[in-house]
């Protein structure tokens, strides 16, 4: 048995269960301490409803741990060689980061081991298949999604990880203020209403989904007026539950001639989708915040910062928009199919750059992640791999019938058109009561924004 401890510190992987780098770290019989580092830069930046959900996440992530998490605050570069010596930790244990942030920091700190001759172990990431791992025949990454997900699935993942019996969790002293940071994230007036955190709490939502939803999910995921999706993306992006956990149990299920329906299948594409823009983020890092394909890079955008703060704050006049825009102030969260909507409005009807928006949706979503966030409005805008068209542009009233026939989600998030019965909630204009509670008017005529969106990318093809 070895004397000296070893350091597990925890980031994307806010759980006990399924994840390899414990059982790494415990290896040998070794003392484990589990550490969590607030990093000043990135608590400053996370928005209000993140840090509360990192912050809830955290106490969760405490009471798993018997009370025995270690959470420091400071420059991971200086705290984790610290909190080593202070130790005498032989080693030092994570799951393998793969954002561009990450890798950078996670580089930095291994350096400063690696000089004090420490051990930095890797042991699995955030994903069921490590990004970078999938390639195509002549060994370069792929660029197009389905032949991503068929090649992934090909490639498989492990089962999930089984805790390490004989666990020895080391008792190490946390800083206060540290927790006092926690605390107040948790206190901020006016927070979203949160759902509850933690592992516990995510394979409970999982094993709700599996019994209740998984086998209409196909049908029903785009529906933004039902309760059709899991809600499992918040603790995705956090760690709560690792992928590879939820494959397994599909899978389960499905080898037991159980819930083998199109809607199994298409969470299984949903997941990959998830792993294909941590993939693409990997191999072009700079695709964070820059357009992917170059192709429209002559596009001219507009910076109407009153209509932009008008959008942000869901008074765009179109219901569809501005009730998805209120659940993500309202929840810290927004129904992927409506991300989509809102997306749209604001760089085809507003003609904004896309980070415009994808900002806005870091600084409110509790399960934003710049991986999916930043492609998924590159996929909207027509800047990204996989991407939709640009001459694709979704009419916001045509998607809120669709994915809101009988307008129960308008009616939910905005309270001034609630007087009006069904569907025509989508359509306030068509009716003699429809403004009577001070509901706004469109800011801008779709049709006309549409054509002058497609004036705009006719141009910068004709100079490309």
């Amino acid at each position: 048995m070895s004397g000296a401890p070893s350091v597990l510190w925890l980031r994307r992987d806010l759980r006990r269960g399924d994840l390899p780098a414990l059982g790494a770290a415990a290896g040998a019989g070794a003392q484990v301490c589990v550490v969590f580092v607030l990093d000043p830069s990135l608590w400053a930046n996370a928005g209000r409803a993140r840090r509360a959900w990192l912050a809830a996440t955290l106490r969760a992530t405490e009471r798993a741990y018997d009370g025995r998490l270690c959470l420091r605050a400071g420059d991971p570069r200086t705290v984790v060689p610290d909190l080593v010596r202070e130790l005498g930790a032989a080693s030092v244990h994570v799951s393998r980061e793969t954002t561009p942030v990450g890798r950078r920091r996670d580089a930095q700190v291994r350096q400063a081991l690696d000089d004090a001759g420490v051990d930095w172990v890797e042991t699995g990431s955030p994903y069921a298949v490590g990004p970078g791992s999938v390639l195509n025949g002549s060994g370069d990454p792929y660029k197009v999604f389905t032949p991503f997900s068929r090649a992934w699935r090909d490639h498989g993942w492990p089962r999930p990880a089984t805790e390490p019996t004989g666990l020895r969790l080391a008792q190490v002293a946390s800083e206060d203020r540290a927790w006092d940071l926690v605390d107040a994230a948790l206190a901020e007036p006016d927070l979203p209403h949160l759902p509850e955190a933690g592992e516990g709490a995510a394979l409970r939502r999982w094993a709700e989904f599996l019994d209740d939803s998984l086998a209409a999910y196909g049908t029903d995921r785009d529906r933004a007026d039902l309760d059709g999706v899991s809600r499992l993306s918040p603790y995705l992006k956090i760690g709560a539950v690792h992928p590879r956990t939820l494959l397994a149990d599909v899978a389960d299920r499905g080898a037991r001639g159980d819930q083998r329906s199109e809607g199994a299948a298409r969470f299984t594409t949903e997941l990959a989708w998830r792993e294909f823009y941590a993939d693409v983020l990997w191999h072009q890092p700079g695709s964070a915040w820059h357009d992917l394909r170059p192709a429209l890079a002559g596009m001219a955008y507009e910076s109407p910062a009153g209509l932009v703060e008008t959008w942000r704050r869901g008074r765009t006049g179109y219901p569809a928009v501005d009730a998805a825009m209120r659940q993500l102030l309202a929840e810290g969260w927004m129904h992927n199919r409506m991300r989509m909507v809102t997306a749209s409005f604001l760089t085809k009807d507003l003609h904004v750059w896309w980070p415009v928006g994808a900002r806005h949706f870091l600084d409110h979503l509790i399960d934003g992640d710049v991986a999916s966030n930043n492609h998924g409005w590159q996929w909207v805008a027509g800047t990204g791999t996989d991407a939709s068209p640009y001459f694709r542009v979704f009419n916001p009233v045509t998607q809120g019938l669709r994915f809101d026939p009988h307008g129960d989600y308008v009616r939910r998030y905005v309270p001034e058109l609630r007087h009006l019965p069904g569907k025509a909630v989508h359509e306030p204009w068509k009716h003699e009561d429809g403004y009577l509670h001070g509901y706004p008017e469109p800011i801008v005529d779709h049709a006309a924004e549409r054509h002058e969106a497609l004036r705009r990318y006719d141009a910068v093809r004709a100079t490309s």
